[in-house]
């Protein structure tokens, strides 16, 4: 889905959104998938109690918010944003 060249690029624009998050150094062939994982744990609120989980719906309506009022370039939200749909469809 990604290329290669800009799959490091999307990944370090989706962790400049957010406060206090990093990733393990993964394999330079590996920034797409860590890219999706990242996307899905956040749209499955995999990190919030489980009690106070959101449902995927609003996790993806405040994602969507959160990148459209990002600093981010329009075409790397637009890529985002095609990341976000794509793990959505599979979830839903």
């Amino acid at each position: 889905m990604i290329e290669n060249d800009t799959s490091e690029k999307l990944l370090q624009a989706y962790l400049s959104i957010w406060n206090n998050r990093s990733v393990q150094p993964v394999h330079q062939q590996d920034k797409e998938g860590t890219l999706s994982e990242l996307i899905r744990r956040e749209l499955l609120d995999e990190n919030t109690h489980p009690r106070l989980r959101k449902s995927v719906f609003e996790k993806f309506y405040y994602s969507m918010k959160r990148l459209a009022e990002s600093d981010l370039s329009t075409d790397k939200i637009h890529a985002l944003t095609i990341v976000y749909l794509s793990e959505m469809e599979q979830l839903t």
